[in-house]
């Protein structure tokens, strides 16, 4: 299957996904279901590649294994503590305010507008699953290197917060334990940190600086747009001087040792 054919079925496959969950976002009236896409997108997307992209079959496998195991664990891990019996997160709140009338219709917009920009993302997906090349180059073996320790550092922040929030008696506090204490946004960090693996498992490929747009991108979007802002945004509108004294002593995203206060 050739480069546009390709891409045009993942294009499709990841739309139809987000149509399906914006229905959804209805009858659950939580639209943070788009996270959950988010996650699975990008799973189906890599396993998808891999598998009809007609590239060395180990090299397939590798990345199959890389995004799906990525994708997957993300996507339940955000169903299972963000919309499941929980919620709408007070990010969906703010739009629906901002937003004011027709919100269905730009809830529509908002979900397919995260369809494309996952078939933006996965560029290095499809680059790394076109290539016929029949050895692992040693770049590849580095992206998997650093890919498992991403992905464990976050699981290990996810974790984490997730004990943290668990007990009742943290309720309104800001989460400053194990990695927590040395980055306000751990999760992020290794979440950008497996981007940076996959656009160098791309790099062994022909075409393959076209990968680092996705790690690129994402820095953009998680240091200016939707992911710290906006997680800031609403810490400091629930927890206030709390969280204003943990911004002045933790890295916001590279964990590195807090400043004493």
């Amino acid at each position: 299957m050739n480069c546009l054919t390709l891409a045009g079925w993942g294009t499709l496959a990841a739309c139809t996904v987000m149509l399906v969950l914006w229905l959804i976002h209805f009858a659950i009236r939580n639209a943070a279901i788009v996270d959950f896409g988010w996650g699975f997108n990008l799973a189906l997307l890599g396993i998808g590649y891999a598998y009809f992209g007609g590239g060395y079959g180990m090299r397939g496998a590798m990345l199959g294994v890389m995004t799906g195991v990525w994708g997957v664990r993300l996507a339940f891990y955000l169903l299972l503590t963000r919309i499941i019996g929980h919620p709408e997160e007070g990010r969906y709140q703010e739009l629906r305010r901002k937003w004011k009338t027709n919100i269905g219709l730009k809830f529509l917009a908002f979900y397919q507008f995260q369809a494309l920009l996952c078939v933006l993302m996965a560029t290095p997906f499809l680059i790394s699953a076109l290539n016929p090349e029949p050895r692992i180059h040693w770049l590849e073996l580095l992206a998997c290197g650093i890919w498992f320790v991403a992905v464990i550092g976050e699981i290990a922040a996810d974790s984490q917060l997730s004990w943290f929030k668990n007990d009742k008696t943290n309720q309104g506090r800001t989460c400053q334990v194990g990695l927590w204490r040395y980055s306000r946004h751990p999760n992020y960090f290794f979440e950008w940190l497996i981007w940076v693996s996959l656009a160098i498992f791309a790099s062994a490929s022909p075409y393959g600086f076209l990968g680092w747009i996705s790690p690129v991108m994402m820095l953009y979007f998680l240091l200016q747009v939707t992911g710290i802002p906006a997680t800031e945004a609403q810490a400091l509108r629930s927890r206030g001087d709390e969280y204003r004294r943990y911004q002045q002593s933790t890295s916001a995203f590279i964990p590195w040792f807090p400043k004493a206060q």
